[in-house]
């Protein structure tokens, strides 16, 4: 009778499981229902066309007719071993390295001062900076391609004029400078994304805290420490995560603004494998290609998964990180609920 029991326990517990997930989805069967669109379109236009161009990274191949040129592994062992790609992975990580740090901090910043209730037009000014986050990015490089170039009225000619400086600059043709101030324009341009979540996470925070900080004695500064920065913890290592993946994911900014030049000085993964892709050449400062690519969609494909692969150990560090962070507040918690009973 006990070997029966024994025997048919962990059935019973599998059968309760399965009637309780049926429960949940009947539940929930029109959140299932609105999101189903959103599952096709993602499987057709992005899971699939990922999985379809794994085979392509065994060919070589030009993207017309069908791939015959088996190369087997050499795609990824030429990716490997290519100095171009290295350096553009260097930009793509120097980029992220200036962009997220500056950008975060400037985000925070602003939200702690439009997040004062007695700050008239508050909204308005939420609206101004996240203006440029609307905007596309390659519209947002037409117009300082323009500004920059050395046709027409453009920021040196102002500057001279301010006496600022005594000669124009070639600012999209100096190997110098031209990935500043692709940084510097990608901080602009992105800056309202984490204005808006820094916002969301401070009015999260109670306003009984700062209640109970104000009436122990502390200030400004120390609110701030002991109740505004870890109120933003968990909500903080979000926004670094994403912004880090945004900013390694840079494209189209850069394509239209330099195309990776001049000389591959701004060049970043994702226009290398665009050029690879549909080949042409990278632009040296706005003007003539200062490289003639052949299409390799082969070679393209093997690039894009290689640095996939990449992408895919930050999110499951991310992953790792997030995990790590709500197990020690609920440790913490845990703690404080023992010490006050």
């Amino acid at each position: 009778m006990v070997a029966t029991q024994a025997g048919t326990l962990p059935q019973t517990r599998s059968s309760d499981r399965r009637s309780t997930l049926g429960r949940r989805i009947r539940a929930n069967k029109w959140s299932y229902v609105y999101i189903t669109p959103f599952v096709v379109l993602l499987a057709v236009f992005t899971i699939y066309p990922i999985f379809a161009s794994l085979g392509y990274t065994l060919y070589q191949w030009d993207g017309i007719g069908a791939p015959d040129a088996f190369v087997g592994l050499g795609n990824f062992r030429q990716v490997v071993h290519d100095p171009i790609f290295w350096r553009s992975f260097g930009h793509t990580f120097w980029y992220t390295a200036v962009l997220v740090p500056v950008q975060l901090f400037l985000a925070l910043i602003l939200a702690l001062i439009l997040n004062n209730p007695k700050l008239r037009f508050s909204t308005f000014y939420r609206s101004l900076f996240f203006i440029p986050a609307v905007m596309a990015p390659s519209i947002i490089a037409v117009v300082f391609q323009l500004l920059f170039s050395g046709f027409g009225p453009n920021i040196s000619q102002i500057m001279i004029k301010l006496h600022l400086m005594r000669q124009p600059v070639d600012w999209l043709g100096d190997p110098g400078i031209v990935m500043w101030l692709v940084i510097a324009i990608g901080i602009w341009n992105t800056l309202g994304y984490n204005l808006v979540y820094f916002l969301a996470g401070l009015q999260t925070i109670p306003t009984e805290l700062y209640e109970a900080a104000e009436v122990d004695g502390a200030g400004r500064t120390g609110k701030f420490w002991r109740v505004t920065i870890p109120g933003l913890r968990e909500v903080g290592l979000i926004i670094v995560f994403l912004a880090i993946l945004g900013s390694l994911q840079v494209f189209d900014l850069v394509q239209v603004l330099t195309g990776g030049g001049p000389y591959f000085a701004s060049s970043v993964v994702n226009t290398y494998i665009y050029q690879y892709a549909f080949g042409g050449g990278f632009s040296a400062g706005g003007g003539g290609g200062s490289a003639s690519i052949k299409p390799n969609v082969g070679f393209a494909s093997a690039a894009s998964f290689f640095y996939g692969l990449i992408l895919m150990l930050l999110t499951g560090a991310q992953a790792l990180a997030i995990a790590y962070t709500r197990r020690r507040r609920d440790h913490n918690l845990a703690q404080q609920n023992g010490a006050a009973q």
